[in-house]
């Protein structure tokens, strides 16, 4: 579940740009000597379950080599209020300076990674596994949907570039979705995933006799959901999208289908708060 520090770190350093400017901390500098040091606590001040603890950590890191960040848990686990999620220690200037930063990360992940928590542990019962959207914060996908993973749920495609998605649109542009079907394999590779979106059953009837991969069954009723499934008899993995709560979760996965996907995860979800104290 780790994420390649490749892949975060600059993020973390446009972010640490657009705090710091350029004068830096002006609070920080005229206060706290350089070689002053101490130690403080991360702690979360709601239960909720974590993610972003090394990408915290990194943030201070990249302030100031010299501070030390230990974790006391792990992305994923679960706390309670009160509970302490890291220490650090080292030069007073330092921990100051990257204080926000790295608690925006990890309050705004581990807020994702609660939502999603939630969401998992009330389809339970059920099959069906929760999956996130492209609805990211544009910049911070890799992350955000790296938090999903920390609260137990699954990633969709990371972008356009990973899997075909064929959606409403793209139909009305085609003609039709045998068309837009036919297009898509002209120009994709043979590894290449090719999924559907219908809003009908007459949609979907037309999308299983192209062979389609999987189905997107957008905005369906639940009984509509439900003779789906039967209809797709397992020749076609079947996800569901559309007003995905926690409240609307269960009944959904109740119909049967394979995937849940939630843009909620991601757009609607709040921080975690998350607390620095020296």
């Amino acid at each position: 579940m780790k994420l390649d520090p490749l892949i975060y770190e600059p993020i973390l350093r446009r972010a640490l740009d657009e705090d710091l400017g350029e004068a830096g901390d002006l609070t920080t500098s005229a206060i706290i000597p350089a070689d002053v040091t101490s130690s403080a606590r991360l702690v979360s001040r709601q239960p909720g379950t974590i993610a972003g603890l090394e990408v915290a950590g990194r943030v201070f890191s990249l302030v100031d080599p010299r501070i030390e960040f230990r974790p006391e848990l792990a992305d994923g686990d679960t706390v309670e209020a009160g509970s302490v999620l890291a220490t650090v220690a080292g030069p007073a200037a330092g921990i100051l300076t990257a204080e926000r930063t790295a608690l925006n990360f990890l309050g705004h992940l581990s807020g994702i990674a609660t939502a999603t928590a939630a969401i998992v542990a009330s389809v339970r019962p059920h099959r069906a596994r929760v999956a996130d959207t492209r609805k990211t914060t544009p910049g911070l996908r890799a992350l955000e949907k790296y938090a999903v993973r920390a609260g137990g749920g699954v990633n969709h495609r990371f972008g356009l570039d990973d899997a075909v998605l064929v959606k409403d649109n793209h139909v009305a542009v085609a003609g039709s979705v045998a068309e837009a079907v036919a297009r898509v394999r002209r120009s994709v590779g043979h590894l290449v995933k090719v999924e559907v979106e219908v809003d009908t059953l007459d949609q979907l009837h037309e999308a299983l006799s192209e062979g389609v991969d999987a189905v997107l069954l957008d905005n369906m009723s639940l009984d509509d959901l439900r003779a789906a499934v039967a209809l797709v008899d397992g020749r076609a993995l079947t996800e569901a999208s559309g007003g995905i709560t926690p409240e609307t979760a269960p009944l959904i996965a109740a119909t049967g289908v394979d995937v849940l996907s939630a843009g909620y995860l991601t757009h609607s979800a709040s921080s975690l708060d998350v607390g620095l104290d020296f």
